[in-house]
């Protein structure tokens, strides 16, 4: 008679820590008709990704993160876990290595097929081919065969010999009706302010009549780390709050307009175009870039310009600002609120609100930890974002309790400005004008770019190309005049180019009336993204010449001038 079988020995568990823990995804759909979750980790993301999620505070295990030879050196595995609905969805895991010399195609894919079951599969390190171009961690993608499948997903890192980490602590879920957490959504209202035309909108909410809530800013605005991003964002939540509050069957209309990494010197190019649209105007306009002004040239006179265009509408309609805050407990709300202050404007701040409570102490407990807020550095989860919706509800609730004011905003926009106001009468230019206000000599610059930055507008799932009527220059297909020239009557001018990764797109030196004002360096940034930049900003009006010519060197490679603003 023969006896069981001897079992293996186990095998051994090395030290591990996440970077994706208990976070939920949403496979977007794509051209191919395939769903994906891009979670972006270059730029210092991973690196925050282990703090947070991972509670790391190690130099040596943190510098290791920077580089592929450096997690080649620390990681030992990937341990890789999906939840769907349906267990036996196939789920591709993708960490992709960005390479030096191209970014996109040149480094080491790290491939992982998994079903939605929830079981971890493994991928060593020691078995994996790697590209000589590798560079550093890029980006990971959970690709499903079918779109817009909703799963949960766990992503830890395991080790190699010699490093070790703190065990992974438990973490309770939040509890939305705790006293804790309606004192942390309190802590968020910085000012209400004069609540006159904001309670106007909810009285006419009440009555039946059309009321609309706008919201503009950055990718957080965009809905970046929500899943799905058209309804889990907290534009749409606090829509959706308020429509289901005053509303009156379908009389609450929501537009929603945020673009990834862009500040508030493009959201005021932009407003007329993507809140405005038809000519109509908001009732009621959220404006969230509070943490994406830090590149602003002007330190907030876009910022303040863009309030004041709003204020001005002839509907008169009411502005809240926005605070989100970075992982790091950072935005700049001590720089923009003095406009809050000026114009006695409601502000709300996510940073006031969780902020305080993130540090866990025996005295004051926390209602909610930095990885279950944030999705990554920058943006917040679906619990993050809905925080930040409550928070602008309860906004709302003090401002229905708050005795009828008058509204004297017309004195407020005449007084001098908390920052300044340059860019009030900004305008749009790009190639859909008829250039009634210019000339324009194209040179080369004939192309139409088709390959932009998209952005999910209002509860639209699909990405919404932006500044399709461009001008772009591909000196790959021929070697045509590589300049452009616009002739224009303003005081201040700005140009918008784009930014990208590729390897043939190349810088241009831009020129004001004849001499060279800066060199626009596509491959800077490192993604698709619109980049406006300020080439002049006078007291008065004068006949100005624009030059956009491709540097020496890059007349074979690709360019593209998105549009430009402009103020006369």
């Amino acid at each position: 008679m023969k006896g069981p079988t001897a079992p293996k020995d186990p095998e051994k568990k090395n030290p591990y820590f996440y970077i994706i823990r208990d976070k939920e995804i949403f496979g977007a759909k794509q051209e191919d008709e395939k769903g994906v979750q891009f979670i972006y980790e270059n730029d210092g993301r991973l690196i925050n990704s282990a703090q947070i999620t991972g509670n790391i505070s190690d130099p040596n295990i943190l510098e290791q993160l920077k580089t592929t030879q450096g997690f080649r050196t620390l990681v030992h595995s990937i341990g890789v876990s999906v939840e769907t609905e349906e267990p036996s969805d196939n789920v591709d895991f993708i960490f992709q290595m960005y390479g030096h010399n191209d970014i996109y195609g040149g480094g080491t894919n790290l491939k992982l097929s998994l079903t939605g079951n929830g079981v971890e599969e493994k991928l060593k390190l020691s078995d994996v081919e790697w590209s000589e171009d590798d560079k550093e961690p890029g980006q990971i993608r959970f690709e499903f065969d079918t779109p817009e499948i909703l799963a949960r997903a766990n992503v830890r890192l395991y080790l190699n010999e010699g490093f070790s980490v703190p065990e992974v602590s438990e973490e309770s879920e939040v509890d939305v009706s705790s006293e804790a957490y309606h004192r942390m959504i309190a802590r968020s209202l910085m000012q209400l302010g004069n609540s006159k035309r904001l309670a106007e909108a909810i009285k006419r909410a009440k009555e039946g009549k059309d009321v609309t809530l706008a919201y503009i800013g950055g990718s957080i605005t965009q809905g970046a780390g929500a899943t799905p991003i058209n309804t889990g964002c907290y534009a749409y939540k606090s829509y959706r709050a308020f429509a289901d509050r005053y509303g009156n069957g379908n009389n609450v209309h929501f537009i929603k307009a945020g673009v990834g990494g862009t500040p508030s010197e493009l959201g005021m190019l932009r407003f007329d175009r993507d809140v405005l649209r038809d000519g109509s105007y908001p009732d009621v306009v959220v404006i969230e870039f509070g943490v994406n002004d830090e590149g602003d040239e002007t330190k907030g006179n876009c910022y303040e310009s863009l309030v004041k265009k709003i204020l001005m509408l002839p509907n008169q309609p009411a502005v809240i600002l926005l605070f989100a805050v970075f992982a790091n407990d950072w935005n700049l709300q001590e720089r923009l609120s003095p406009v809050g202050r000026l114009y006695e404007l409601p502000m709300v701040s996510a940073l006031d609100a969780v902020s305080p409570q993130f540090p866990l102490t025996k005295e004051t407990g926390r209602v909610i930890s930095k990885n279950q807020f944030f999705y990554d550095i920058f943006h917040p989860t679906n619990a993050g974002h809905t925080i930040m919706a409550d928070c602008i509800t309860y906004l709302l609730e003090q401002t229905e309790r708050q005795e009828e004011t008058i509204d004297h905003t017309a004195e407020l926009l005449l007084k001098k400005p908390a920052i300044g106001d340059d860019f009030v009468h900004v305008k749009l230019l790009d190639k859909k004008d008829n250039y009634q206000i210019a000339e324009i000599q194209c040179g080369g610059f004939i192309e139409t770019d088709t390959e932009l930055q998209r952005t999910e507008m209002d509860e639209d799932l699909f990405g919404t190309p932006q500044f399709p009527y461009n001008w772009m220059y591909d000196g790959t297909k021929s070697l045509g005049d590589p300049s452009f020239e616009l002739k224009i009557n303003c005081r201040a001018l700005l140009l918008i180019y784009k930014d990208s990764g590729s390897n043939d797109v190349g810088k241009a030196d831009v020129f004001l009336d004849g001499k060279k004002v800066l060199t626009a360096d596509p491959r800077k940034t490192g993604w698709v993204h619109c980049n406006p930049v300020l080439v002049c900003n006078e007291k008065h009006s004068q006949e100005h010449i624009l030059q956009v010519n491709m540097a020496q060197g890059d007349e074979t490679k690709k360019f593209t001038t998105l549009g430009f603003g402009y103020v006369n």
